[in-house]
């Protein structure tokens, strides 16, 4: 993992236009190169396998928690902010190797700021690379 590509703040369905390249060993959007990606919305799933579904009101993703995160008590209905390696997979939902996951449940207006946040990171950083090669 080559931490010197930045997370990007992103929707499932922003990651849905993200293309491999396999020569970085990442994904790009546009002129974009990224890895990992942090997201947030609401745990819809749970299985015994360590892994989750994550809905952020755009798609689906799948969550593979590994390590400690696998001990925590995760509840359907809560609200999280993922951090963690993008993984496209051939007929299945995508899925984030989990980094770092924090339940958010208890900040208020978390998801009207969260769409707000990734839409600022969108018009200011993301766009003008996206824009450049599409």
């Amino acid at each position: 993992m080559d931490y010197s590509l930045a997370a990007l703040k992103l929707l499932c369905s922003q990651l849905k236009q993200a293309g491999e390249v396999p020569s970085q060993n990442s994904f790009a959007l546009g002129g974009l190169l990224f890895q990992r990606a942090w997201l947030q919305g609401v745990l819809v799933s749970a299985s015994d396998t360590g892994s989750l579904l994550l809905d952020d009101g755009t798609g689906l993703i799948e969550l593979s928690l590994t390590g400690e995160f696998r001990h925590r008590q995760w509840k359907l209905g809560m609200y999280v902010m993922v951090v963690g390696g993008y993984v496209a997979r051939v007929g299945e939902l995508p899925m984030i190797k989990i980094h770092k996951i924090v339940d958010l449940s208890s900040s208020p207006d978390r998801e009207a700021m969260w769409y707000l946040e990734v839409m600022e990171a969108y018009k200011m950083f993301y766009q003008p690379l996206v824009e450049e090669f599409t």
